[in-house]
């Protein structure tokens, strides 16, 4: 079974027609449990912290994920699809601030 469908097309469509923060937040709430968005979001961190070069012991102190989930973020931040690179280089280029210490 391919995550790649038409399904998945419409919701990725969706995705991008959300303007602004509220938007986002309303979307995904709906979409999403908040236990769903508070993983994703710790992974994105985790991504984050990864492009930053900091340890995985450090990863593990401050987000709690296991070095298994670490190893696997690592994995798809250096894959070919590019999408953690993508979106952090755009991060930073708008200067969204990082939300780890």
């Amino acid at each position: 079974m391919t995550w790649e469908t038409p399904d998945s097309e419409n919701l990725f469509k969706a995705i991008l027609t959300l303007e602004n923060i509220d938007e986002a937040k309303g979307f995904f709430r709906d979409l999403l449990t908040e236990a769903e968005i508070t993983e994703f979001a710790a992974r994105f961190k985790v991504a984050q912290m990864l492009d930053a070069k900091q340890s995985y012991v450090s990863i593990v102190a401050e987000t709690g994920m296991s070095s298994t989930t670490i190893a696997r973020i690592a994995k798809w931040l250096k894959g070919d699809l590019g999408g953690y690179r993508r979106v952090i280089a755009r991060c930073n280029h708008h200067h969204i601030p990082r939300t780890y210490s």
